[in-house]
């Protein structure tokens, strides 16, 4: 044998290449197969990469381990984080103490859901846009001015005392979400490298998002039980506070392109198109939404004949951007509506209390932290494109017990198990939605593309509740119209499952750029 190659194990056989090409599958490549299959496929295969990769990823792949985090790397994680973990369970923390709050300021309890609406209209409208300007202005500078409008927002609610107030905070702080998030993700999707190490960060993000979500709900819970339902504001001041004055030292400015140009209509008509769909979702306004589909016909009409677009059109015609949102719409409208229907079931069927359906929902909230972590070891051994269809199959398979709960409190030993794997199943799915969204595309879209997963998930979970709760309300009684609304939710989320993953399949003849960052987390 030649010095220099890599011996094959004693399972693996040498296939032999014709015309050029692999016996095995062509569309594989050395540097995207597995520890096991690669130095077949180096042997056979004459993909330039093969050489360089064959004198050194065989070895250090057989026994590859986890990849590590360098101590600025942590702090920059910690920081990161901490602000996605804060602002996930901002969105959830004043939801179980929705009545508490509007007796506070004098809000009628007609009005109470525009405490979540006020929100989520600004986080889900304004993303995309904030999500771009990060890319043309500066990612790190974004990010800051969304703390600061945070930490306002936060005093502004909890010194509130009228509704007018109370509403304006909240839709300050939906506002900081979208400048934060998609400033955020981009940051982290630019200061790690795609690969394993990627992969990881985002499998540890969606895990600290989705958890911010349960600890929000419990967190509200104990927070209006033991102190008053202001403390949920006043808890981010200092939070933010310590974000602010750590930023600066441990994240250095994204790189701003010349002679930036905003593309003012394509951002109003966006903007605006998106605010009146999700307006029109929330209260079921038919001039709304028709409003917001011109508005958003007329942004498309924009962006194929703008110089500079806001959001350039070519990126919907990756498959894995077009699927990696679709499925993010899905994940999010579901998951979201089914916990929203569990609540409803544990506090007017079942009788239980606001701080005992948040214990509820945290016990099988474990899963989540457990997922994320797990996902993203799963992603970099089986790919984005069986992860993703495959976590959202589990997420949908393990809501098909929800249907069949009836009124008695045994119906636990049912629940809980399910919430346990559902919730594994859609934190993995959260993870592979970001990976598949944000690969394969340039630093200087990282921003657009966390924009848009950042938007669709704000948009799913502001659309999710409204509409599975109106078919909920379409029976005679709120248990049947639950078990309908989830075999709603089943069906709808299973039939996607199919169509991800016929979307996400490689075509014959395709061929993928190889990642840059291969050999850096390889080795």
């Amino acid at each position: 044998m030649p010095p220099g190659k890599p011996r094959l194990p004693p399972h693996a056989s040498r296939p032999t290449a014709i015309g050029g090409r692999c016996e095995t599958d062509p569309r594989q490549r050395p540097e995207t197969a597995s520890p096991i299959d690669r130095p077949r496929l180096m042997a056979c295969c004459p993909h330039p990469m093969s050489q360089a990769l064959e004198g050194n990823l065989f070895l250090s792949t057989v026994t590859a381990s986890p990849p590590r985090f360098t101590g600025r790397q942590r702090l920059i994680l910690l920081v990161l984080f901490g602000a996605g973990f804060m602002l996930s369970a901002d969105f959830s923390i004043l939801n179980v103490a929705l009545p508490e709050v509007g007796e506070g300021v004098g809000l009628e309890a007609s009005a109470l859901p525009w405490i979540a609406s006020a929100y989520a209209l600004p986080a889900a409208g304004c993303t995309l846009l904030f999500g771009r300007l990060a890319d043309l202005f500066g990612r790190r500078r974004l990010f800051l001015a969304g703390m600061v409008v945070l930490a306002v927002a936060s005093l502004l609610g909890g010194f509130a005392t009228t509704p007018e107030t109370l509403l304006a905070a909240r839709a300050l702080q939906g506002l900081s979400t979208a400048l934060s998030v998609p400033a955020s993700l981009s940051l982290l999707t630019t200061t790690f490298q795609e690969g394993a190490t990627r992969d990881r960060v985002l499998g540890l993000n969606g895990a600290l998002m989705s958890g911010g979500f349960t600890v929000g709900a419990l967190l509200g819970g104990t927070l209006v039980s033991l102190l008053s339902w202001r403390t949920a504001f006043f808890i981010n001041v200092p939070v933010a506070v310590i974000i602010l004055v750590l930023t600066p030292l441990l994240i250095s400015e994204s790189k701003v392109p010349d002679r930036v140009k905003l593309d003012v209509p394509g951002a109003i008509t966006v903007t605006g198109g998106l605010l009146a769909a999700v307006y029109a979702i929330i209260e079921r306004s038919v001039l709304a939404g028709v409003i917001g589909v011109v508005l958003l016909a007329v942004f498309w009409r924009i962006e194929l004949r703008a110089v500079a677009p806001l959001a350039p059109l070519r990126i919907l015609k990756r498959p894995s951007v077009t699927w990696g949102n679709y499925a993010g719409l899905v994940i999010f409208t579901m998951e979201t509506a089914m916990i929203f229907l569990m609540t409803l079931y544990l506090q007017n069927v079942l009788g239980f209390d606001p701080l005992l359906t948040g214990l509820i929902f945290g016990i099988p909230g474990l899963a989540a932290v457990l997922a994320g972590p797990v996902a993203g070891r799963l992603i970099g051994r089986y790919g984005y494109r069986v992860v993703l269809p495959a976590g959202l199959a589990v997420q949908g398979l393990a809501t098909i017990p929800l249907i069949f709960v009836d009124a008695d409190r045994i119906s636990l030993a049912l629940l809980l198990p399910a919430l346990f794997i559902g919730f594994f199943g859609h934190v993995t799915s959260i993870v592979a939605y970001t990976v598949t969204g944000t690969s394969g595309l340039p630093n200087e879209e990282q921003g657009l593309a966390t924009g848009l997963t950042t938007m669709t998930q704000n948009v799913a979970l502001t659309i999710g509740i409204p509409i599975l709760s109106a078919i909920a309300a379409t029976q005679s009684t709120e248990l049947i119209g639950i078990h309908l609304a989830l075999t709603i939710n089943v069906i709808f989320t299973l039939v996607s499952v199919i169509l991800i993953w016929a979307g996400l399949r490689p075509r014959p003849g395709r061929r993928t750029t190889a990642p840059a960052s291969l050999a850096m987390d390889d080795a």
